[in-house]
């Protein structure tokens, strides 16, 4: 009906078009978890951007349902407007950039690094969900709750990167245990602040419990893991005698804010080992609260792996602090100082990139977006004859590409008597449509016409339309008589179209489901055609 009432074309004719735009959207509800099902999605949401510009006037609404599931609760929402449409895409955009990272070998340096990549990838979908799309009916789209995700996403990456760090086991060296303490440190800084905003009003009544507990449990995890490793710099290393390696690491500790006592370097074997000791007994603390909070949820106990990779690591902290205990040692343990959260690669939510998926226009015909869109009004298409003798000219000129305008009408020719009107578009010369044609081509069409000329013209009646399809140079005066002349310079041309892992990894998987359209869907897509139209030559005179 909007195809008939909005652009004066026969629906029929667009039933392919149609039928292709329902299948693309019945193939996003099961995509392939790797890059294609991604490439397929961004398609999708490629065309949705045009299919808005297309048939959805600001306006007014078009009664087409859109029905999509909660990501995590599943409760239903429909929806009339394309924009819920479009966030929902690009939502399950992120979900699924995060069970590709998921499946990434994390054995490998090059599994790690492609796990960090599309963590990355999914953090800054749901970054551009957050700061594009507003008043989401559903808690999955939410601010706070996409807020929390880029931080879970964030907070996965940087995982990822400490153990590519000490994937073999840490290299020998204060230097090393220094980065690698830090590193852990950052990852469990990330995963409490994770935390906090899974404890942000309504969200932490939204999300799963597990999740909760995940990020708890390997907060305290990774925090344990910063102090083992400066304990191991501190006592097991071949330069742990280097005071000013030693003074380095102790450069990357901090106090608590409200303590003031500065932290000194140790100088002897009994003061590295009083601070190792410190360390350790706050590792201990930290890997004895991650198992409590690990047994505390029903669907942590049940994942064996990741109860394994806990014990193993509370059980050498342990036995490294037996080594260190004496029977006649009565000398205080002090409490720990913090270990500094750095990193030697900072992750960032990077968005995806949809110019790099390139798609088909199920609507090409319909014209250049930039003029025939669902915000621009113009007359129904009428068509005129110009019949000329032979001495004369047909009295108008053009100027502009994609489509071709009506610049001048010479008063008393053949041009004016036809009611040709200044700034109508050419939409069709005899039976070429010529609506994405570039200048030279409806000149050389009038041409070939000779004395008898059938254009079909279509006028604008709003000044959007008014500003596209012709340039400001200023237009060639017309006489008469004058024979046909080939034109000078023509436009400079139009844009053309152009193995399981042992690591502490969780899958936070998640995805928002579309439901089956029963209703015909009658939108286009993404055009890959230029339809810059400030881009043209001098007038053509056609006399």
């Amino acid at each position: 009906d909007f195809i008939l009432e909005h652009y004066s074309e026969d629906a029929d004719s667009y039933n392919t078009a149609l039928q292709d735009l329902q299948e693309l959207r019945l193939a996003i509800r099961t995509p392939h978890r790797n890059d294609s099902g991604v490439e397929l999605l961004m398609e999708y949401y490629n065309q949705l951007y045009f299919l808005e510009k297309r048939f959805f006037p600001p306006d007014r609404r078009i009664s087409i349902m859109f029905h999509w599931y909660d990501s995590l609760t599943g409760v239903p929402n429909i929806q009339k407007t394309l924009t819920f449409e479009k966030g929902s895409v690009m939502f399950n955009i992120g979900a699924l950039y995060t069970q590709i990272a998921c499946k990434q070998d994390r054995l490998t340096k090059h599994g790690l690094k492609e796990a960090v990549r599309y963590f990355e990838l999914a953090g800054g979908a749901f970054r551009y969900l957050h700061n594009h799309f507003t008043h989401a009916p559903s808690m999955d789209m939410q601010p706070q709750t996409l807020t929390m995700l880029v931080q879970l996403m964030m907070s996965q990456a940087q995982e990822c990167v400490y153990e590519s760090l000490c994937l073999g086991g840490v290299a020998g060296g204060v230097q090393q245990c220094s980065y690698a303490a830090q590193e852990a440190a950052m990852v469990s800084h990330m995963y409490r602040d994770t935390q906090q905003l899974m404890h942000t009003e309504h969200v932490k009544d939204y999300i799963p419990y597990s999740w909760l507990s995940m990020a708890q449990v390997k907060a305290e995890y990774y925090a344990a893991l910063a102090h083992h490793h400066v304990a191991n710099a501190l006592l097991d290393q071949p330069d742990s005698i280097d005071m000013e390696k030693i003074s380095e690491l102790v450069s990357c500790l901090e106090r608590e804010e409200d303590e003031n006592e500065p932290i000194e370097v140790p100088q002897t074997f009994d003061q590295r080992k009083k601070l190792a000791k410190a360390h350790l007994k706050e590792s201990l603390i930290c890997h004895e609260e991650a198992l409590r909070l690990h047994d505390m949820c029903k669907q942590l106990r049940k994942i064996d792996t990741f109860l394994g990779i806990l014990k193993r690591a509370h059980d050498s902290s342990v036995n490294k602090f037996a080594t260190l205990e004496e029977e006649d040692d009565f000398t205080e343990i002090h409490t720990a100082p913090k270990v500094k959260a750095t990193t030697h690669q900072i992750v960032a939510p990077v968005t995806p990139e949809f110019a790099k998926v390139k798609v088909h226009e199920f609507f090409h015909k319909l014209g250049p977006i930039a003029l025939f869109n669902a915000k621009n009004q113009w007359s129904a298409p009428r068509s005129v004859l110009l019949d000329r003798s032979q001495v004369q000219g047909y009295g108008f000129s053009v100027r502009g590409d994609c489509p071709v305008k009506i610049a001048e009408i010479e008063p008393g020719s053949v041009a004016e008597a036809a009611n040709i009107n200044e700034g109508d578009f050419i939409v069709a010369v005899g039976e070429v449509d010529t609506k994405r044609s570039r200048h030279d081509e409806v000149v050389n069409l009038v041409r070939q016409a000779g004395r008898n000329l059938i254009l079909r013209l279509v006028t604008p009646m709003n000044q959007d339309c008014l500003e596209v399809g012709g340039a400001a140079s200023a237009p060639s005066t017309p006489k008469t008589p004058q024979r046909m002349q080939s034109p000078g310079h023509s436009m400079s041309g139009a844009s053309s179209k152009s193995g399981k892992s042992s690591r502490l990894s969780a899958s936070w998987i998640f995805n928002r489901k579309g439901a089956k359209e029963k209703e015909e869907v009658r939108q286009d897509d993404f055009i890959l055609m230029g339809d810059d139209s400030d881009k043209f030559s001098d007038h053509d005179i056609l006399m």
